[in-house]
């Protein structure tokens, strides 16, 4: 091994990807080290009896931005894979995001005026001037029918939570279209890897020395003597030791069932909104890439409270985690030789399109300084 790389990349996620496979082709040597047994970060996948399986959920790439878009295609061949998620409401089927095919579902209007005038009247009815609370403002911009049938459940087992206990801010909006359109994104560019994401990733970093099932803060100062530069994509709190407190997150866990079918639901996500129903979706892995295998495989999501020690998946963006975020910003400021990024060492949400254009951005800096 050699004693010194420009760059250590602490996670072999996006991010760490992105920025690794950037550095090396302006010269640049590089080591990434990731915790997990396997590259990819949450977006990995594997191929289990011919079926590429999403191992941390569905992953549905889509982007607005041509450059993006056409920067993913140097590492893979994707598909035309379209997300139209149904709702499965207590044996009820809806189409998803709320379109003409779910208001016609839901109350048997077949025009566009018919289902504004419905969604109107159901939103005067109980109407909040100034909702602060996730249920009136979800009422404010969709009615009753829509709110207690899609998004009441669901939302309680994703937060764990009742929605009259959430804060208004989680749903400033939601999509409602007025057409027959089941596609889930308005993004022009959509698809999966063919494939799969692991081999993507694989493409990313050819020829890049890594390390799995390393812990990089187990022995932080090893490590950081063997690089010029560190990039760290790993909680930005436990970084600091959780000087001022540990930041909260919700986790998942996914429950794999292999059936001897070869379609279960005629879906790849099925969404399942009542709150008696503990999980909060179901994926059919092979509808991601249209597969004909004689058997499917089928997982279960439960969205479930963090807590150290546990995989965060979720950042819980309120006031209070946003400003013990702040703290910790500051100090991540200070650190001259330390890149913090990606969704962890940012502390925020990202879809894969907006975590790959953040690593690209921060590598063309930090490269035209060098």
């Amino acid at each position: 091994m050699q004693t010194k790389y420009d760059y250590l990349i602490v996670g072999a996620g996006l991010y760490g990807a992105v920025f690794a496979h950037e550095a090396k082709k302006a010269g640049k040597t590089c080591f990434i080290i990731d915790k997990r047994n396997h590259i990819g970060g949450n977006v990995h996948t594997e191929k289990v009896a011919d079926i590429q399986v999403h191992r941390y959920g569905a992953h549905i790439f889509h982007t607005s931005s041509k450059a993006i878009w056409q920067y993913v295609h140097q590492f893979a061949e994707f598909n035309r894979f379209t997300n139209s998620p149904l709702a499965n409401y207590k044996g009820e089927l809806y189409n998803l995001p709320f379109n003409m095919n779910t208001f016609h579902q839901m109350w048997g209007v077949i025009t566009p005026e018919e289902a504004r005038l419905k969604i109107e009247e159901q939103r005067r009815e109980s109407y909040v001037d100034e909702p602060r609370t996730l249920e009136e403002q979800a009422i404010n911009l969709v009615g009753r029918d829509i709110y207690e049938k899609l998004i009441r459940g669901y939302t309680e087992k994703q937060w764990g939570r009742p929605c009259h206990e959430l804060p208004a801010f989680i749903i400033r909006r939601l999509p409602v279209r007025f057409t027959y359109d089941n596609n889930y994104f308005n993004d022009p560019y959509q698809g999966i890897p063919i494939g799969g994401y692991t081999a993507m990733v694989e493409k990313m970093i050819e020829g890049i020395e890594v390390q799995l099932e390393t812990d990089y803060l187990a022995d932080k100062a090893y490590w950081d003597s063997l690089a010029e530069r560190i990039v760290y994509t790993g909680p930005i709190d436990a970084y600091f030791d959780y000087k001022f407190g540990v930041l909260a997150y919700r986790s998942l866990i996914f429950e794999n069932e292999w059936l001897d079918t070869d379609n279960y639901q005629g879906n790849a996500v099925v969404n399942y909104t009542d709150r008696e129903t503990p999980y909060t979706r179901i994926i059919e892995h092979k509808h991601f890439e249209f597969g004909r295998q004689k058997q499917t495989i089928i997982t279960r999501e439960y969205s479930v409270e963090w807590k150290p020690g546990d995989e965060p998946y979720y950042p819980i963006n309120d006031e209070q985690n946003n400003m013990l975020y702040a703290k910790y910003k500051q100090l991540a400021d200070a650190e001259q030789h330390v890149i913090f990024g990606g969704r962890l060492g940012e502390y925020r949400y990202y879809d894969m399109d907006k975590v790959i254009a953040a690593a690209l951005k921060r590598v063309r800096e930090v490269l035209s300084k060098e």
